[in-house]
C-alpha cells in the first residue's frame, strides 16, 4: 500500500517552480526526554502467527531516538525485535522487564498493561 500526502493548506496547484507551502513540516518531530515520555506496554499476538511479542506504544521522537531505544531493550531481554509503524516490539512476554527497565532509566510514565 501506498502512504498518500494530505494536502490540508488549500492549495492545489502552483505555477511557481520554488513554491512550498508555509505549514508543510519538513523535519521529523524531535524527540521528548524520558520523563516526559507516556508509554504505554502491551502484550499482543494478533497477525503474528500466534507468536506473542511484547508492544511499546507512545514513543515520540526522531526514528534514529527510537532506534537506539529499541537496541537498548533487546540487550536488555536478551531477545529480538523492531521498531515499526511507530511501534517498539519485543520478541516474547518480556513486559516486567520492559517496565523495570524504563522506570529505572527515566521513562516514570510508563504503563503496564496486563
Amino acid at each position: 500500500m501506498s502512504k498518500k500526502k494530505i494536502n490540508l493548506s488549500g492549495i492545489v496547484y502552483s505555477t511557481d517552480p520554488h513554491f512550498k507551502p508555509e505549514n508543510e513540516q519538513t523535519g521529523e518531530i524531535d524527540t521528548i526526554s524520558p520523563a516526559e515520555q507516556r508509554l504505554k506496554i502491551k502484550l499482543e499476538t494478533k497477525h503474528r502467527g500466534g507468536k506473542t511479542v511484547t508492544l511499546i506504544e507512545g514513543f515520540v521522537g526522531k526514528q534514529v531516538d527510537k532506534e537506539e531505544l529499541i537496541k537498548k531493550l533487546k540487550n536488555h531481554c536478551g531477545t529480538g525485535g523492531s521498531a515499526k509503524d511507530g511501534e517498539l516490539l519485543i520478541q516474547g512476554d518480556q513486559r516486567v522487564k520492559i517496565f523495570q527497565w524504563l522506570q529505572k532509566n527515566g521513562y516514570i510514565n510508563t504503563k503496564n498493561f496486563n
